[in-house]
């Protein structure tokens, strides 16, 4: 065999299943930003949480506890990114679903391991200013 020889040509990819993997493709950059978003939310909310805490640590009269203050809105913050993290992937898993049904061999998405990931340690983060005190 000489390495003259001309290669076969590959055949051509199936249109349906490169339709198939392109959805998929979109529905995890469409997770990736929710993602994104929710963790930015959650992470601003944590954020304003203890700056403000630390302000009223630091001089409680002239920065007394509010009730629609910077600390109930860092908490609700907070539950906006969780909420938005977890109906991310209730979204992406219902989507995903049709799919596997016109192709049952494809992969399960690490997108959506991430997703559920970021929702509980957002949950977590949730439940952190009410265990330190």
């Amino acid at each position: 065999m000489t390495t003259n020889e001309p290669k076969k040509p590959m055949p051509p990819p199936d249109q349906g299943q490169m339709a198939i993997e392109r959805t998929l493709l979109a529905y995890e950059r469409t997770l990736l930003a929710w993602v994104r978003t929710g963790t930015s939310l959650v992470t601003f909310g944590l954020t304003l949480n203890k700056f403000f805490e630390y302000l009223h640590e630091q001089d409680p009269l002239r920065h007394p506890p509010h009730f629609l203050g910077a600390r109930p809105t860092g908490l609700l913050m907070i539950v906006i990114g969780v909420v938005t993290l977890a109906m991310a992937c209730w979204q992406h898993r219902q989507r995903t679903k049709r799919l596997h049904a016109y192709d049952p061999s494809l992969s399960f998405s690490p997108a959506y391991v991430l997703a559920a990931l970021m929702s509980l340690l957002g949950a977590l983060g949730l439940i952190a200013p009410f265990v330190s005190h």
